[in-house]
C-alpha cells in the first residue's frame, strides 16, 4: 500500500482514495507574471512524477493543477512594462509550458485560470455569506470572518490565538478580526473588473483556488499539493472557504514540496539568489535539471548549486554508458527489480532511494555484460528504461546526450561540422597522414569535444 506524508496530520499515512480507483489531485500552479524559476521548477516535476507512478500503478488519476491570471503582482507588471495585463499573462502562460515541455513534465488533465472561473467564484462568495462565514463592510470588498470557522489553524497546527497575536490590521482597513482575509476586493480605477453583488472588482487569491477544485473535482478531493510557502495562509484559507461552504471535509492529504535553498538560505528575489528555468537551461540540458529534482526527496530543502548540477550531469552520463554499451531489447530480465523500485516510491515517492535501484542495476548491466551475456544486459537495460519512466528520465537517445555530455551546445562547432571533422579524420588515418588526423583530434579538443576511438568506430562528447 501508498504512504504518503500528510502534511495535516504530520504523519505519513496510508493513501485511500474517495472513489478507487479514481483519485483526484489538485496542485496549486503558477501566478503567471514572470518566466518560472527553479523553485516553480521543482513543483512542477515533483507532481508530475507523482502523477506518473500514481497511474503506473493503477489509479484512474484526474490532475488539476490551476493558473493564476489576474492578481496584484500581473497589474503592478503590466502598469511597469506598459502591457496589456491580458497579453502579459499570455506570454508567461506560454513561456511556463515551454519550460514544462523542455523538462519533460506532461501537461495535467485540466489547467483551469481565475478569469475562467468569476461566475464560481462569485457563487462561492455568497454561500460563504449565507452561511456567515464572510461580511461585506460597504466597500465593495468581501471578507472572510476567520472566527466563524473554529477549526481554522489545523493545517497550521495552530490555534486561532496563537496566529492572532502576529497579525496586524492597518487603520485604514474594514476588516472586523485582524487574521480576516479579502474573498473580493473593489476595483480600482482603470484596473479591469468583474460585477459582483458587492460591486465590480475581481476575485482575491485564496478563493480562486476553492472556486476551481470544487468546480473541477468536485467538493471533496484526494489529494492537495504544492510548494511549502502555500501551507499558511493560502492553503489554510482554501480548507476555511471549502468546508465554511460545503460542511464536508476538503481535502483528504496534503502534499508540500520544499523550498529551494542557495548556499543555505531559501532562494527569492529579494536576497538576489534568484535563478529561473531558462537561465539554467541556457547551460545543462533540461534532463539534469529535472534528475538535480528529483535526485532529492520532495519534502526536503533542495541545495541548488553548480556542484550538485555537476553531480546530476555526470549521474545521468553514467545511466546513458550502461544504455548506449546495451541497447535496451526485449528479453527477459532477472525479477525484483521493479518490486525494489516500486517499494521506494510506494514510501511517500522516495525518488533519492528509487534513483539507488536504478543504479543497482546498471551495475548489473555491466556486470552481464563482462560475463558475455549481452542479451541478458540488454533485456536489463530495457528494464532500467522503463522504470525510468516514471521519473521521466532517460527516455533519449544515449548517443545524443554523451555526445553533449549534458550540457547545452557552446558557440562552437555544430554538431554537423564535428561530424565533417571526424569524417575527415578518418579519410586522414586511411591515408596514414597521422600528422593530419592528429590535428583534426586537436581541433575538436580546442572546441570541447572529445573524441573516443573503438573497434565500432568513433564516439564524441562536448566537454
Amino acid at each position: 500500500m501508498m504512504q504518503v506524508y500528510n502534511t495535516a496530520a504530520r504523519r505519513k499515512q496510508e493513501l485511500e482514495a474517495l472513489t478507487p480507483p479514481r483519485l483526484t489531485m489538485y496542485v496549486c500552479g503558477m501566478t503567471v507574471y514572470d518566466y518560472c524559476h527553479i523553485g516553480h521548477a521543482r513543483v512542477l516535476v515533483v507532481f508530475d512524477m507523482v502523477a506518473r507512478h500514481l497511474r503506473q500503478r493503477g489509479y484512474d488519476l484526474r490532475y488539476v493543477r490551476n493558473i493564476t491570471d489576474i492578481d496584484d503582482k500581473i497589474l503592478k507588471r503590466a502598469r511597469e512594462q506598459g502591457e496589456d495585463w491580458r497579453a502579459l499573462t499570455e506570454r508567461f502562460i506560454q513561456a511556463m509550458r515551454e519550460d514544462a515541455e523542455a523538462l519533460q513534465v506532461l501537461p495535467p488533465d485540466e489547467e483551469p485560470r481565475a478569469t475562467a472561473y468569476i461566475e464560481p467564484i462569485v457563487a462561492l462568495g455568497q454561500r460563504l455569506q449565507e452561511k456567515e462565514h464572510a461580511y461585506a463592510p460597504g466597500n465593495g470588498d468581501l471578507y472572510y470572518a476567520v472566527r466563524s470557522f473554529p477549526a481554522y489553524g489545523r493545517l497550521a497546527g495552530k490555534t486561532l490565538d496563537d496566529l492572532r497575536a502576529g497579525a496586524r490590521v492597518g487603520i485604514d482597513e474594514a476588516k472586523r478580526d485582524p487574521l480576516d482575509f479579502v474573498l473580493w476586493k473593489a476595483a480600482k480605477p482603470e484596473e479591469p473588473s468583474w460585477p459582483s453583488p458587492w460591486g465590480a472588482g475581481r476575485p482575491g487569491w485564496h478563493i480562486e483556488c476553492s472556486a476551481m477544485s470544487m468546480a473541477c473535482l468536485g467538493e471533496q478531493i484526494d489529494i492537495h499539493g504544492g510548494g511549502g510557502d502555500l501551507a499558511f495562509p493560502h492553503h489554510e484559507n482554501e480548507i476555511a472557504q471549502s468546508e465554511g461552504a460545503t460542511g464536508r471535509h476538503f481535502a483528504r492529504t496534503w502534499m508540500h514540496v520544499g523550498f529551494v535553498q542557495v548556499n543555505q538560505e531559501k532562494m527569492s528575489k529579494s536576497l538576489g539568489n534568484f535563478f529561473t528555468i531558462r537561465e539554467v537551461l541556457k547551460l545543462y540540458q533540461p534532463e539534469v535539471l529535472r534528475y538535480f529534482i528529483l535526485a532529492s526527496h520532495y519534502r526536503s530543502p533542495l541545495d541548488f548549486s553548480d556542484e550538485h548540477l555537476e553531480l546530476a550531469r555526470q549521474a545521468l552520463e553514467r545511466f546513458y554508458q550502461a544504455l548506449l554499451k546495451a541497447p535496451p531489447s526485449l528479453g527477459v530480465c532477472a525479477p525484483g527489480w521493479r518490486e525494489q523500485f516500486d517499494a521506494a516510491m510506494d514510501d511517500d515517492f522516495n525518488t533519492p532511494q528509487a534513483l539507488a535501484v536504478l543504479f543497482d542495476l546498471v551495475r548489473e548491466i555491466h556486470r552481464l555484460l563482462n560475463a558475455d551475456q549481452a542479451a541478458q544486459a540488454c533485456a536489463a537495460a530495457a528494464e532500467l528504461r522503463s522504470l525510468a519512466s516514471r521519473l521521466g528520465l532517460l527516455q533519449g537517445d544515449a548517443s545524443a546526450y554523451l555526445r553533449s555530455g549534458g550540457r547545452q551546445a557552446s558557440s562552437g562547432l555544430s554538431d554537423e561540422q564535428v561530424e565533417q571533422l571526424i569524417a575527415a579524420r578518418v579519410e586522414a588515418k586511411k591515408s596514414r597522414d597521422f600528422a593530419r588526423a592528429d590535428a583534426l583530434r586537436q581541433q575538436l579538443l580546442d572546441h570541447a569535444v572529445q573524441l573516443e576511438d573503438s573497434r565500432e568506430g568513433t564516439r564524441w562528447r562536448r566537454l
